[in-house]
C-alpha cells in the first residue's frame, strides 16, 4: 500500500459521501466533491508515474474508484431526476457488460488486450464533463447554456458506441483473432 493506492482508496470511499450529498440534496457539496476526486485521481496518477509507484494493486483500484463514483452518481442523479432515466440505463448497462465480459473471456482463459477503446476514454471524459455540469448548475447555480442537453446526446452515444466495440473485441477474442475497435 503506497501514497498513491491510499489517494484512490480514498476516492473510492468518497463514494457514499457522493451520493449522500446527492440525495440530501446538497448539490454544491456533491460538486466539490466530484471535483476534489477528479484532481485526486490526477494527483495519484502523477505520483505513481513520476516516483515509479505502480502496483497492481493501484492498477485495479484506481479504475474501481473512478468507475465506482462515476456509476453512483449517475444513479443518483438519475433518481433524483437530474439525468434522463434512459441515459443512467445505458452508461449502467455498458458498465455491466464491460465487467461482465472481462469475466467471460478471462474465465474461459482466452488472451485478450485490456486497455480501453480510444471511444470509451472520451465517453468517460463526456461522462464527467456531464457530471460537473449538472451538478455546478444545480448545487451553484451557474447556467450551462444548453451544454446538459449537448453533453446528454453525446455520452448517450459514445456509451452505445464504445458498448458495440467492446462486444466486437470480445467476440474477437473469444473467436481466437485480436480486434483493433
Amino acid at each position: 500500500m503506497n501514497l498513491p493506492n491510499l489517494i484512490s482508496l480514498g476516492r473510492l470511499l468518497s463514494v457514499p459521501v457522493a451520493i449522500w450529498l446527492v440525495l440530501s440534496g446538497e448539490l454544491a457539496g456533491a460538486f466539490w466533491l466530484f471535483v476534489a476526486s477528479g484532481v485526486s485521481d490526477a494527483v495519484d496518477g502523477f505520483i505513481a508515474k513520476r516516483f515509479d509507484q505502480r502496483t497492481r494493486l493501484g492498477a485495479l483500484l484506481d479504475p474501481l474508484a473512478d468507475k465506482a463514483l462515476l456509476v453512483s452518481v449517475y444513479v443518483t442523479l438519475g433518481i433524483g431526476g437530474y439525468l434522463p432515466n434512459w441515459l443512467v440505463i445505458l452508461v449502467v448497462f455498458r458498465d455491466v457488460l464491460i465487467v461482465g465480459g472481462w469475466l467471460l473471456v478471462a474465465g474461459l482463459g482466452q488472451r485478450m488486450r485490456w486497455e480501453p477503446l480510444y471511444v470509451s476514454k472520451l465517453n468517460t471524459a463526456l461522462q464527467i464533463g456531464l457530471i460537473a455540469v449538472v451538478l455546478a448548475r444545480l448545487g451553484l447555480g451557474l447556467r450551462d447554456f444548453g451544454l446538459v442537453v449537448v453533453l446528454t446526446y453525446g455520452v448517450g452515444a459514445t456509451t452505445v458506441i464504445s458498448g458495440a466495440g467492446y462486444l466486437v473485441r470480445w467476440a474477437g477474442a473469444l473467436a481466437g483473432v485480436e480486434t483493433d475497435t
